[in-house]
């Protein structure tokens, strides 16, 4: 009965946070592609919209409550989620979460970490995680990505978190992370990017290192798609480097842009302790190379930690 009534009750409250017309659209894949379709066009023929989304403001308690709810159920039945090293995480002031990408269009881990920060430290805990311009150039996606704390992804919303104190989540590989090959599902790959190690030295902040295993098991990458990326220009219309054919629930054989249903990948999340440079200038590109290397290095070292033994779905 029990279970029952906390089902009725988290219903009760998805009907009231996200009204039918909304649930639509954000609960249905073909229309979800046709709006990435919109997107697209809209680069390839230069009108790309220029909306501004880094309102650190827009957070909304509630349905992040509400989300995280959801994820917290599927963490333990779905996922049987383990979480190491969240105390690494400093309980106030800005900090730069650096994560591995992974599951393509569905990005588990994000939602993952989130859940594991406000669990340990509470709600007023922030968590603002750069995201995909897909995400704002759409009214109604913009909407609830900020609701949910996603900023547009750069730095000056990056800087805007932290003035408030926020942790703010980057996943430097991005597309070429997160689709890279299934064989490769046990590597870091942040793809030569220093974007972040620029900010978290210009900015003073540490950075702390996330990883993530099993994520890249939801479903099964095939194919990343460098060169047909570059053959087609997809960076101009779909701001990606990669044009992925993955394995995926219900769909089979598909593209890495659909919306797809999860396999239950047995899922360990690891926060490593902060890292920062004291000797370090963001004007040297030495010194640039080094952290990022530092990184990248300490990433894949506990990767290979928890993915050592790992079987299929099941895990350690």
């Amino acid at each position: 009965m029990q279970v029952v009534d906390s089902l009725t009750d988290w219903l009760d409250r998805a009907r009231r946070l996200v009204p039918a017309e909304d649930r639509a659209v954000l609960l249905c894949p073909p229309r979800l592609v046709a709006r990435f379709a919109k997107f697209a066009l809209r680069r390839a023929t230069g009108h790309a919209a220029q909306t501004v989304a880094d309102d650190v403001h827009a957070r909304d308690p509630e349905l992040l409550m509400l989300i995280g709810d959801l994820w917290r159920v599927l963490s333990r039945y779905y996922f049987r989620l383990r979480v190491d090293g969240v105390e690494n995480v400093p309980a106030e002031g800005p900090v730069l979460l650096v994560a591995n990408h992974c599951g393509g269009f569905l990005p588990s881990e994000g939602f993952f970490i989130q859940l594991a920060l406000h669990d340990h430290f509470g709600r007023d805990r922030a968590v603002y995680a750069l995201a995909h311009d897909f995400l704002f150039e759409d009214p109604l996606l913009r909407r609830y990505a900020g609701r949910l704390g996603m900023l547009r992804a750069g730095h000056e919303s990056a800087r805007h978190a932290f003035a408030v104190g926020g942790c703010v989540l980057v996943f430097p590989g991005s597309d070429m992370d997160t689709f890279r090959p299934f064989r490769d599902r046990a590597k870091i790959v942040l793809a030569g990017r220093k974007g972040f190690v620029k900010l978290a030295l210009r900015e003073h902040v540490p950075i702390v290192p996330v990883v993530t295993a099993g994520t890249h098991e939801q479903l099964v990458v095939l194919w990343r798609g460098d060169r047909l990326a570059r053959w087609t220009h997809a960076h101009q219309w779909a701001r990606s480097e990669v044009l992925p054919i993955v394995l995926s629930l219900p769909w089979g054989l598909t593209s890495g842009f659909v919306p797809y249903l999860p396999l239950p990948a047995q899922t360990t999340v690891s926060f490593l302790p902060p890292m920062t440079w004291s000797d370090a200038n963001v004007e040297r590109p030495a010194d640039l190379e080094r952290c990022y290397l530092d990184v990248e290095h300490a990433m894949q070292t506990e990767l290979d930690r928890i993915s050592a033994g790992r079987r299929f779905l099941l895990g350690q």
